[in-house]
């Protein structure tokens, strides 16, 4: 097992996709793409990249950082300009951080050229990347990204088209995948028949601009048009806009925990609003547990919602408990074991005056791991909190993720090797509440498809992969195998 004080104590989720294809709307298009990466950011801050179009000539650049430190004003202006473009932001679930894995891809084949951004992950990556293999094919990444890609080109080696190219691709692939991808002459976005992953589409004037959530819309001044429905393939040409629908079914499984916490709040996803439902979600937690208490604080960012719906819900005032950081940048490179461990201090500061001497319910979105549920609730006892209740806006973690989120083993999950009171002990807390499951289930009524909660059930909408996703070529060589190895050859 590895040392869960080490590891980070919040799910992170794998990507955002962003595209644009220009019918004259659009003054500059890699800014365009600059600002819906920029507002993307919350899903992913290990690397990002941008490929412009310009007449079938594809230009890109992607390297490892947030988008406001690999985009300078020398990468954008180098970038040039185009018709069609496509940004992406990563958080690395499958395949490793490092800059070979930063998307989106540019492939180039005997039927011209493709450029793709993934946000999810397969559940078969391991079996398709072994069939490319023993047929020849050299990855360069190790990334499920790359195995998306192969698939799709194999399909255009024998389809007219690349929308019937993923299309036929869809039949192979199985798991979590939205898509934004581009040929010479068309931009393409498509989404699993489960719907893992929102997809949604937008306009400006009458260019078309893809985007994992609406807030990037807003970013760039698009007027939202709808989602991209589960199964579903759309097309962008000059000509207009073409829908395939022959994956769409009436099953579908979007990961609620993009309500919960993955999603900005200013976001609607599938018909509702993520403000809205963490604000329902935190009205149920009153319902679930009410508690004598003097004041209702949220932690930042989306625990805050949550905390608002409590509050009204129960009638205790709401509070501003902490200030959090704005300007602390990526804490995961801090170079001491010290300065990691220090990192909650550093992000949030409680503020004094709103809890000290008083009984506080602090809500937050998760337990992963327990390390920065102990370390904030030390904080509100130092600024003299007399009581701290917490409530969590989701259910216990007990099960791997295998959809587009870094949970791959329920071994370093808190609530897995502990019950709720040995957590709360753990943790510090006078007492601990999680959002029940039938809860969590009707906090967006207004959400058109259905939800997934295996992390919370164990009940998997698609089967779980039969084997690791883990790369060989990310293992470490055991101990005396290059020695082996000599004498064999």
């Amino acid at each position: 097992m590895r040392d869960c004080a080490s590891q980070p104590d919040k799910l992170h989720e794998e990507c955002g996709v962003f595209g644009v294809f220009d019918r004259g709307d659009v003054e500059n298009i890699v800014g365009l793409c600059y600002y819906g990466l920029y507002a993307l950011q919350h899903r992913g801050q290990e690397s990002c990249g941008i490929a412009v179009n310009d007449n079938g000539v594809v230009t890109a650049f992607r390297d490892l950082g947030l988008v406001n430190e690999v985009f300078t004003k020398e990468a954008l202006t180098n970038l040039g300009t185009g018709q069609i473009a496509m940004g992406h932001v990563r958080y690395a679930t499958t395949g490793t951080h490092r800059r070979a894995n930063a998307q989106p891809l540019v492939i180039n084949h005997i039927k011209g050229s493709m450029t793709l951004a993934h946000n999810g992950n397969l559940t078969n990556a391991a079996e398709l990347r072994e069939e490319q293999e023993l047929r020849g094919g050299i990855f360069q990444t190790t990334s499920d990204t790359e195995v998306i890609a192969y698939a799709i080109t194999n399909h255009r080696l024998t389809q007219p088209s690349i929308e019937k190219a993923v299309e036929g691709a869809m039949n192979d692939l199985k798991g979590a995948y939205s898509l934004v991808l581009m040929s010479p002459r068309k931009l393409v976005a498509a989404r699993d028949p489960m719907g893992f992953r929102p997809l949604c589409m937008g306009q400006l004037g009458e260019s078309v601009v893809f985007a994992s959530e609406s807030c990037a819309l807003n970013a760039v001044g698009a007027t939202f048009v709808r989602d991209i429905e589960p199964g579903e393939i759309v097309v962008v040409t000059d000509e207009g806009i073409e829908s395939i629908r022959t994956h769409c079914s009436s099953k579908t499984s979007l990961c609620v925990f993009e309500y919960v916490y993955f999603a900005r709040p200013d976001s609607v996803i599938d018909g509702a609003s993520v403000h809205m439902a963490r604000m329902r979600a935190g009205q149920y937690l009153a319902k679930e547990y009410p508690i004598e208490a003097d004041v209702v604080i949220g932690v930042p960012d989306s625990g805050l919602d949550a905390a608002l719906g409590y509050s009204l819900e129960s009638g205790i005032p709401y509070g501003i408990g902490f200030l959090k950081n704005k300007y602390i940048g990526r804490t995961f490179i801090a170079p001491t074991q010290a300065q990691r461990e220090n990192d909650v201090r550093i992000k949030l500061n409680p503020i004094a005056a709103t809890v000290a001497g008083k009984r506080v319910v602090m809500v937050d979105d998760s337990i992963v791991r327990g390390t920065t549920s102990l370390k904030i609730i030390k904080l509100l006892r130092e600024a003299g909190a007399k009581e701290v209740h917490m409530l969590l806006s989701c259910p216990p973690f007990l099960y791997p993720c295998y959809f587009g989120t870094d949970i791959d083993s329920s071994e370093n999950l808190i609530a897995y090797n502990h019950t709720i009171e040995e957590i709360r002990q753990i943790i510090g807390a006078d007492s601990l509440g999680f959002l029940s499951i039938e809860a969590l289930g009707d906090v967006a009524p207004g959400c058109k498809l259905g939800f997934c909660n295996g992390c919370f059930t164990g009940d998997y909408p698609v089967a779980p992969p039969a084997r690791s996703q883990k790369n060989k070529f990310e293992e470490p060589l055991e101990p005396g195998f290059l020695t082996q190895k000599a004498a064999e050859d």
